[in-house]
């Protein structure tokens, strides 16, 4: 079984509203077998750093002093370090994928079938749950067993969050042509708030690494997870980052 957990970055509001250029989906695909030891390793750490907080991109900003980040009695550098190693658990195994769409919000309105947030959302998440299904079956096929997965995701509103819930079910089940087969993927949508799942707290820093990236051409923290994104032939784009619309 493999999870995969999805978070996001950048601000997705209706066309009229002042946004980011970007907006990012970012997904961590951890098999089951290592999930005990991503949970184990990420509360070493916060163990070693007397970190009692969850674990957020933002929180990681020398500007960030929220009283909820338990970080904030940490200079930059400090910062670095701690998101450093946070970054190393990742790469650590080989069989832990980064997929993420990265959806640059004007190009998406101009569409004819985005004409909302919650289309804008919809699409960008319909791109990376296909790459999830698409992962599956590649390594199904080159292992010979079936492998399946799970999708899960942070919670939002509780009406975003319903809305959502039923768009993935009817993804699931749709039986059209243009749409892809989700034969690997079980049950419906999980959604857990990110301060309880291990898993989307390191959705986020990806998500935030990929969206620093593109937002504000600043790779040094992508550098250092670029390897673990699905590739294939050593090209990520279209695998591991999917672009939307495509001609971005």
């Amino acid at each position: 079984m493999h999870l995969l957990f999805l978070d996001e970055s950048g601000t997705i509001v209706d066309r009229s509203k002042k946004h980011s250029k970007y907006f990012v989906i970012g997904g961590i695909i951890i098999p089951e077998i290592h999930w005990k030891d991503i949970y184990k390793k990420l509360c070493d750490v916060k163990k070693q750093y007397g970190i009692s907080s969850e674990i957020k991109w933002r929180y990681f900003s020398p500007y960030n002093c929220e009283e909820c980040n338990g970080l904030k009695e940490f200079d930059f550098e400090k910062r670095c370090e701690v998101r450093n190693k946070l970054y190393e658990i990742i790469t650590a195994y080989k069989s832990i994928k980064i997929i993420s769409t990265v959806t640059d919000v004007e190009k998406a309105y101009r569409l004819p079938y985005v004409n909302s947030k919650d289309d804008l959302y919809w699409y960008s998440y319909k791109q990376v749950v296909e790459r999830f299904q698409y992962y599956l079956q590649d390594i199904s096929r080159e292992s010979g067993a079936d492998f399946n997965g799970l999708v899960i995701i942070d919670n939002r509103l509780s009406y975003d969050d319903n809305r959502l819930r039923t768009l993935h079910h009817k993804l699931m089940i749709i039986d059209k042509d243009t749409y892809s087969k989700f034969n690997n993927l079980i049950e419906g949508l999980f959604i857990a708030p990110s301060h309880l799942s291990v898993g989307i707290q390191f959705a986020d820093i990806v998500a935030g690494a990929i969206f620093r990236k593109y937002e504000k051409n600043d790779d040094i923290c992508f550098d250092k997870i670029k390897g673990s994104i699905r590739s294939r032939n050593g090209n990520i784009l279209g695998y591991g980052i999917i672009k939307f619309p495509k001609s971005i």
